[in-house]
């Protein structure tokens, strides 16, 4: 098979690379624009696979989009802007790549005739969620420009099904973690900080709960509905780790061997979802489980950020 990637030069997108490479026969081309969060040094270690194909390309951009889908087997739709905080100070960059990229993604594919196309979602759409896990059918209440952006673009993804029977397969994600994840994000942001002897920034008391997906887990989730998930269908992926924040910086102190005194209290930020939590019956229907545990995952995790200051130090030092 061979898949156009979007987005692959990023975080979930290059682990998802790997994962293909590591577990099939199937050759990648990667789509990116290679915006701050998204660079070729994420790819270096599958640079010289004869499997490998990079395009530098914006998901806006149609001729050129155009050009190098053709030809393949399955689109995996990575590519998107994804900070909540970015999106809060600029959300414009937010609903052009998420919601019109998308529209120009799933165009492509329809005109095309892509046999598959699995485009990757967000758990935030669902809102804060005080109880209980949401479900696929659950109604959307996104609370951040970010979230709001994505759940566009899911709704954009499945009409090109509805409408013109495009194979399209959506998932949602919890939040991912693990190698190559840009150093704005939490765990790399607070681990990165205690290797140089920073401190950890926690939003208000600490307390807002999300569910932890170590990243190889959640590439191995895709993978799956990509083979066997049906058209039309979104499929939740979680890890069942739902954490408190300040639960998430202890294990991360006890990894480092850092104390309270390395955590620096901040003000909560705009909007902020209590918590997040997703029902993963549909994709553990098909077979799927997790590998790692939430301890096991973030010790590899802070393993991989100590011995990898080459990736992540200039990065930081450009932010």
């Amino acid at each position: 098979m061979k898949l156009f990637v979007t987005g692959g030069a990023g975080f979930i997108g290059s682990n998802y690379v790997r994962h293909v490479f590591e577990h099939t026969d199937d050759e990648v081309t990667v789509y990116d624009a290679l915006t701050y969060a998204g660079n070729l040094s994420t790819l270096r270690d599958v640079d010289d696979s004869p499997r490998y194909q990079f395009v530098k390309g914006n998901i806006g951009d149609r001729v050129t989009l155009e050009e190098a889908m053709a030809g393949h087997d399955a689109v995996v739709h990575f590519a998107a802007e994804s900070h909540v905080d970015r999106s809060i100070i600029g959300p414009d960059d937010f609903v052009n790549t998420n919601c019109f990229g998308t529209n120009v993604v799933m165009d492509t594919a329809r005109r095309l005739e892509i046999p598959r196309v699995i485009h990757i979602g967000t758990d935030e759409v669902y809102g804060s969620v005080e109880t209980g896990s949401s479900k696929e059918t659950d109604p959307l209440e996104p609370r951040s420009p970010y979230s709001a952006s994505k759940a566009g673009s899911d709704l954009i993804a499945l009409s090109y099904h509805s409408t013109y029977g495009t194979p399209v397969t959506v998932t949602r994600c919890t939040n991912n973690f693990g190698p190559y994840q840009y150093p704005e994000k939490a765990i790399p942001l607070f681990t990165t900080n205690l290797i140089d002897g920073g401190k950890i920034p926690l939003y208000g008391d600490g307390l807002n709960e999300r569910d932890w997906l170590y990243v190889d887990d959640h590439c191995s989730a895709v993978h799956l509905v990509l083979e066997q998930g049906n058209p039309g269908e979104i499929y939740n992926i979680g890890a069942g780790n739902e954490t408190p924040n300040r639960v998430l910086v202890d294990k991360l102190l006890g990894l480092m061997g850092a104390g309270e005194d390395s955590i620096d209290y901040v003000t909560d930020r705009l909007g902020h979802d209590r918590r997040y939590s997703v029902d993963i019956a549909k994709v553990t229907a098909l077979g799927w489980t997790k590998q790692r545990s939430l301890d096991e995952a973030l010790e590899q995790t802070v393993a991989w950020y100590r011995d990898n200051r080459w990736w992540w130090e200039p990065l930081k030092a450009n932010a």
